[in-house]
């Protein structure tokens, strides 16, 4: 089996952010392919993988070289450089990528400001040129680019055996869960006849439970709201008796407890406001009765 078909590395300067993308008819492509650290760089090591290239790599770019410099160095080092096939991002957005001759046609990649995308056992060369078009014309959070890229290359003819998993790596300074590591965001599908339409699936799923509204969005918790918000907490059993539209520390309790229940603790306000977001998912979670 020949890891991975398809992939692109890619740094957000706007977010601070760097991010692999990958799809393969390969089991749990996500546990080979993406490396990525913040401020550093990100590395997609793929056919007939050798996986030392992602830690390797990372610590190479950590010294200072980039991306280019940091390519030529893995495969100077590696005998088997003829059947590899790597991208590079490094921390200034500086990229590259390797294809070697041995690798399975269609093979082949492209590199652009911040990208590079690569891909081995293709139908042909329209999905890497596919997979970078998509990616520069998208718009949004890095991960969401990078979902478009991989759609647009699936679309655009993929892996000539078919498809299986995808994986989804982003990185940025204290990114990770409460802001203790870097990991933003770490998704896989690993056995899936459509796994990119599931990757993207759980990208919506992460921004709902780790995105965060702007202060501008946050909604106040005036009268009306806040009955609504009670009738909502009786249906989930979250509060008892009639409602009286006064957002009290009752209320704000049993709120609290709601949202950590639903897992959108990331999303909690502690004033009288409330996530917009958040408020659309436990309105659909817990529907009022039709009368």
């Amino acid at each position: 089996m020949f890891p991975s078909t398809f992939s692109i590395v890619a740094h957000d300067p706007a977010r601070q952010e760097w991010g692999v993308a990958t799809q393969s008819k390969f089991l749990a492509v996500g546990a080979v392919v993406p490396w990525a650290r913040a401020e550093v760089g990100a590395v997609a090591t793929q056919s007939f993988a050798n996986t030392s290239f992602g830690p390797h790599g990372l610590e190479l770019l950590a010294t200072g070289l980039s991306a280019p410099e940091a390519l030529q160095r893995l495969i100077e080092e590696d005998g088997g450089r003829e059947h590899r096939q790597v991208g590079i991002v490094d921390a200034r957005g500086g990229s590259a990528t390797f294809t070697g001759s041995a690798c399975m046609a269609w093979a082949g990649g492209v590199t652009g400001p911040g990208f590079a995308c690569q891909g081995n056992i293709l139908v042909d060369e329209r999905t890497v040129h596919a997979m970078a078009e998509a990616y520069v014309k998208a718009t949004g959070e890095l991960a969401d680019r990078l979902v478009k890229a991989l759609t647009a290359a699936q679309r655009a003819g993929g892996d000539r055996r078919g498809q299986q998993s995808a994986a989804l790596l982003v990185v940025r300074p204290r990114g990770g869960y409460a802001g203790f590591n870097d990991r933003y965001l770490d998704l896989r599908v690993d056995d899936s006849p459509r796994p990119i339409a599931r990757l993207s699936h759980l990208v919506e799923l992460h921004h709902l439970y780790f995105g965060k509204s702007t202060g501008a969005d946050l909604l106040t918790i005036d009268a009306p709201l806040a009955r609504e918000l009670q009738r909502l907490l009786v249906r989930a059993g979250r509060l008892s008796g009639k409602p009286t539209g006064v957002y009290d520390a009752a209320t704000a309790k049993a709120l609290e407890e709601l949202f950590g229940i639903e897992n959108l603790e990331e999303r909690w306000q502690t004033e009288a406001k409330i996530d917009p977001t958040a408020l659309g998912f436990l309105r659909k979670r817990f529907p009022a009765r039709k009368k």
